[in-house]
């Protein structure tokens, strides 16, 4: 709106004008518009899915000021008026005209308010709609809602352009070749890491090897091997080979290969055999991947035994089932215990129920059957194959899973059908678990999400144990304390918020919401999962400390999956508080997982560790404390780091990350050229790309703007981001020296306030004063790195000096000594 000020004749310029003309383009309000009848005398809500159309209203002249248009009193239209001159109020008319500037803004301000009416009205219908249960966020698709509330401050985020959602290959590309990507430590990096498409991972390794401010070591050591080749780097094909917990899934099942021609006898075990993995199932798979209702499968085992020993064939939905469940039971087992109890190989043993498995669902005639338990021994047999090495196969069986789900209706709720309790409970199972491997395959191969949270009205499981479903009458709804159900549950409402925060990912880089508001998401959803779940937990129980840990992991990794890509743009420059959440949470998750997969009282659930913790994070760290050394974490990290990537613990930890970047810089290479990845023409432009250099002015007054306190020298003047992995960044560090360059103003190299003369370069991108409500400034402040470091192997100050033959600056007393 313009405003301006109209000189009264008399001489009082209290009168002031506002120019719009009030009444075009808005639409009817929520109550304006009548419900349409049914047939049966009900009312129907009015169609949202049908386009919106614009009411066209008569531009009247409004006449009497605003002040007494809202409080609906007669105005004689004097200048000012009487009501106004009475009671000392600002007189404020709308202007008789507008010029089409003006006219043009009052325009898209009417838009505006009118799509934030039909968004409330969508709001409004959506009410009444089913609910899936659990402490999830409504209302994540309001788009133009977040959009029209969008900050001002917030639209000049950029992600990075060197991470795509799509991925395009040569025709001539090797298809021989396993897609698993390369193999270091426990980390398996492909070319899409965290969902995103990163073909240029090695150039963009090799940017941050060769930047000199990355640079620690000492003259001796550069000189005795500058760019000498690794030792011990394993042959070509040897990273590239699948590891012990690779599954190869077989397509011979779909096709019927074979499936004739064998026995059921040809696969099964002895009973006692066969008892002994069921239990293995119900310990360590149960728990974590429920698929089945215990007390109903129990006895459909001891059916189908009863059968097997009649010498009559099974169904053959209950051959599949009862192999599915002993192929996950060996998948979970130690390879040394398989050794010890069976006498065999654990990969002949796996092999042996894999092939089990298929061929009964081979002869259940999976691809066009109606049977849940069918369905239910599928996803059974993949559940244990999509742990840390997935190949497009994996996803492949996954998107057919889903599309047999949703033709037998496993995406609506069985209370619609008026289905048994225990039927109901099986169908969320299947279609929860389903829902995971849709995310997790999705990760792993690409693009995006099969199944959006649109399109099924499935409820989460009820927090029972299994013997009250069989209870008349049946439970209706949750309890509040521990039961069988829990830990699968905790998970489930995880992956479902995982979910949200993929789709709004991506409106957040179309500018559809704000960071700050999808943050706030996530910190409401931690905030509701902790009140609901850990009043039930008792850590001195194994699988509720085990329940504990998962809830850390997958909450720390949403901050990582939401800022990942901010934290590296090649304009702008990321905030010290928000590094301090990726490296927090990063850290943090890290040290989580580690003990998820070592603690000895949790081993019989540690097989699963591959599901849930892909080590990813451990790049974006390493990264990190590779050229920022001083970093508070630092030692915690590099704990982690020894975990994950198992390099030589005799070598310093400079050393140590020169030798892991530089073998996944060449192991990289190796991939990419093998698998001919194309890059997209935008991302080549922009590969290397820095940020603008700010302003050199850094002067330490408090009092220089409201972002001061949240961006600290270590995102100063010289930050420069260069190269990315894992949807994680890779950069070189500011060019600092160990006291600073100029005599009176050197300071340690330690997180300072001070002040935003970076203009461009800055990341403005967050509301601080709800980022101080999110995580308050007395824990988040900024300060990434410890006091007083020094990194003494950081000799470039000395032989600077040594070279200018100009004696060293003075220390402040609070400075770093040698």
């Amino acid at each position: 709106m313009l405003l301006y000020t109209n000189p009264d004749p008399k001489g009082d310029l209290s009168a002031t004008y506002l120019s719009p003309i009030e009444g075009e383009g808005r639409p009817a309000s929520v109550s304006s518009i009548p419900p349409t009848s049914r047939p049966n005398g009900g009312t129907n809500t009015p169609n949202l899915s049908a386009p919106a159309q614009r009411i066209r209203r008569r531009n009247r002249m409004i006449t009497s000021c605003l002040e007494c248009r809202r409080r609906k009193l007669k105005c004689d239209k004097s200048h000012p008026c009487t009501n106004c001159s009475k009671f000392a109020r600002d007189c404020v008319f709308l202007a008789p005209a507008l010029d089409s500037a003006s006219q043009l803004k009052l325009t898209e301000i009417k838009e505006k308010m009118g799509s934030l009416e039909r968004v409330l009205e969508q709001d409004v219908a959506r009410k009444g709609g089913p609910r899936r249960g659990g402490v999830l966020p409504d209302g994540g698709d309001q788009d133009e809602a977040e959009l029209a509330l969008e900050p001002e401050d917030e639209r000049d985020l950029e992600p990075t352009p060197l991470a795509v959602v799509d991925a395009a290959y040569d025709d001539d590309a090797d298809n021989d070749l396993l897609d698993l990507g390369i193999k270091m430590g426990k980390l398996r990096l492909t070319e899409r890491v965290g969902g995103f498409f990163r073909p240029r991972v090695s150039e963009e390794i090799s940017v941050t090897l060769g930047d000199s401010r990355n640079d620690h070591r000492t003259p001796e050591e550069k000189a005795a091997s500058p760019e000498a080749p690794l030792p011990n780097v394993p042959p070509t094909a040897s990273f590239l080979e699948p590891g012990p917990a690779y599954i190869a899934p077989s397509s011979g099942f779909f096709f019927g290969a074979g499936s004739n021609q064998t026995s059921l006898i040809d696969f099964l075990p002895s009973k006692i055999a066969a008892d002994r993995l069921v239990q293995r199932y119900w310990h360590s798979v149960h728990d974590l991947a429920r698929l089945v209702h215990r007390p109903s499968f129990e006895r459909r085992y001891e059916t189908f035994w009863d059968e097997v020993l009649m010498g009559i064939e099974p169904a053959s939905s209950l051959q599949a089932v009862i192999f599915a469940a002993m192929f996950s039971g060996v998948v979970s087992l130690p390879e040394e215990t398989v050794l010890r109890d069976f006498g065999v190989p654990k990969k002949d043993l796996v092999g042996n129920f894999q092939i089990g498995t298929e061929t009964a669902l081979t002869r259940a005639n999976l691809l066009r059957t109606t049977k849940v338990e069918t369905l239910q021994a599928f996803v059974m047999y993949i559940i244990p194959m999509c742990l840390s090495e997935l190949s497009r196969a994996h996803s492949a069986l996954c998107g057919t899973a889903i599309r047999i789900a949703e033709c037998m209706g496993l995406h609506r709720d069985g209370t619609e059908y008026g289905l048994s309790a225990i039927e109901t409970h099986v169908r969320r199972l299947i279609w929860y678990q389903l829902c995971f491997l849709d995310l997790r395959t999705c990760e792993a191969q690409g693009p995006r999400p099969g199944i959006r949270r649109d399109d099924y009205d499935t409820q989460f499981p009820l927090n029972v144990d299994d013997v009250d479903l069989e209870r008349y009458p049946p439970p209706k709804k949750s309890v509040d304390k521990w039961t069988d159900m829990t830990l699968p549950l905790i998970r489930m409402e995880f992956n479902e918020m995982h979910r949200i925060v993929w789709v709004d990912r991506v409106r957040l880089e179309k500018k559809k919401t704000s960071l700050t508001a999808l943050l706030a998401k996530v910190e409401n959803f931690r905030k509701a999962m902790q009140a609901k779940y850990l009043p039930m937990i008792d850590e001195t129980i194994p699988i509720q400390h085990y329940a504990r840990l998962v809830i850390d992991v997958l909450y720390y990794r949403m901050h990582i999956m939401i800022l990942h890509r901010y934290h590296n743009s090649v304009s702008t420059r990321i905030p010290d508080r928000l590094r301090q959440i990726i490296l927090t949470s990063g850290t943090q998750g890290l040290e989580d997982s580690v003990e998820l997969a070592t603690s000895p009282a949790l081993q019989p659930w540690a097989w699963y560790i591959g599901a849930m913790q892909q080590w990813h994070s451990a790049f974006l760290l390493l990264i990190e404390v590779f050229s920022y050394p001083m970093r508070k974490e630092a030692d915690r990290i590099w704990a982690c780091l020894d975990y994950v990537f198992e390099v030589p613990t005799t070598l310093t930890r400079d050393q140590k990350a020169r030798l892991i970047l530089t073998e996944l810089r060449d192991k990289t290479g190796v991939y990419r050229d093998l698998r001919k990845m194309r890059a997209p023409n935008g991302m080549i432009e922009r590969l290397g790309q820095r940020p603008t250099r700010a302003v050199e002015d850094r002067g330490l007054s408090p009092d220089n703007g409201p972002q001061a306190r949240h961006t600290s020298e270590s995102a100063g003047s010289d930050m420069s981001f260069t190269a990315v992995a894992n949807g994680e960044p890779f950069f070189t560090p500011p060019a600092t020296s160990p006291e600073g360059s100029s005599g009176s103003n050197s300071a340690a190299p330690t997180t300072q306030r001070g002040p935003l003369n970076m203009k461009d370069d800055v990341m403005i991108d967050i509301d601080w004063t709800e980022w101080d409500k999110l995580f308050p400034p007395d824990i988040n402040t900024g300060e990434l790195d410890l006091p007083q470091y020094h990194d003494p192997n950081d000799f470039s100050e000395l032989l600077a000096q040594k070279a200018a033959a100009v004696p060293r600056s003075p220390l402040p007393s609070d400075s770093i000594r040698w």
